[in-house]
Parts: structure tokens; C-alpha cells; sequence
């Protein structure tokens, strides 16, 4: 009976990866958006600029950080990740609420940081993963 639970593991290690992936896409995001902000609308990605899309993707990213990390800690007990994530999400939604009224600047730092401290989660997260499975 070792099928389901192998299924279960390899589902959660794929939404580990879509997370890790997503994050670090949001970082590079956020860090690139201020130097091609004008750029966007010529290439019909001028919706990647409103604020609806980065909360929404901001959301999606916390949800799934949330549960992966969380599920995986109760399966290996290693808490690294969780204490990366955290910080990083609490970074992610300052920058994506708060600090919107302030400066491109800190907005894009915060949230920069937030996005890279969650990928850097993912991915150890990932790799405790393997060594658990390895075993």
C-alpha cells in the first residue's frame, strides 16, 4: 500500500517545485519592474504592471508556499524552511499592501526580498525532500 502515500509525496514535491519557481519568478518580477515598466504596454504585457495582478499573484504564491512548507515540515521536522518562508511572506504582503503608497522603490525591495527568502524555502525544502526520500 505504499502507492498512495508515493502519490501524495510526488504531488506535494511538484507543488514544492511550482512554488519554488513561481517565487523566484515573482522576485525577478518585482526587482525588473521598475526599469521596464514602460516597456510592458508595447508588448501587451501591460498587465504584469497592475497592482490586482501582483496581490493575486502574491496571494497564490503565500496559499501554496503555506501548505507545501507546512505539510512537508510535518513530514520531515526541518524547520529552515518555514523560518525562511515566513519572513518572506510577511515581506510579500507588506510590499503588496502598504508599501504601494510609498515609494516604486521599497515597494520592489520588500517584496524582491519576500519572493527570494520564499524561493530559497522551496528550494530547501525541496532538497530535504530528497534527502528524506533518499533514505
Amino acid at each position: 500500500m505504499a502507492a498512495p502515500r508515493e502519490h501524495k509525496s510526488r504531488w506535494w514535491y511538484l507543488a514544492d517545485r511550482v512554488g519554488a519557481m513561481a517565487s523566484f519568478l515573482c522576485a525577478i518580477h518585482c526587482a525588473a519592474l521598475p526599469f521596464v515598466l514602460a516597456l510592458l504596454p508595447v508588448f501587451g504585457l501591460g498587465f504584469l504592471a497592475d497592482h490586482r495582478f501582483e496581490r493575486g499573484f502574491v496571494l497564490f504564491a503565500s496559499a501554496l508556499a503555506l501548505l507545501t512548507l507546512i505539510s512537508a515540515y510535518r513530514h520531515h521536522r526541518q524547520p529552515l524552511p518555514l523560518l525562511l518562508a515566513m519572513p518572506g511572506l510577511v515581506l510579500l504582503i507588506t510590499g503588496v499592501t502598504f508599501a504601494e503608497n510609498y515609494s516604486i522603490a521599497l515597494h520592489s525591495v520588500l517584496v524582491t526580498c519576500g519572493g527570494l527568502l520564499v524561493a530559497s524555502a522551496h528550494f530547501i525544502n525541496l532538497r530535504k525532500h530528497r534527502a528524506v526520500h533518499a533514505h
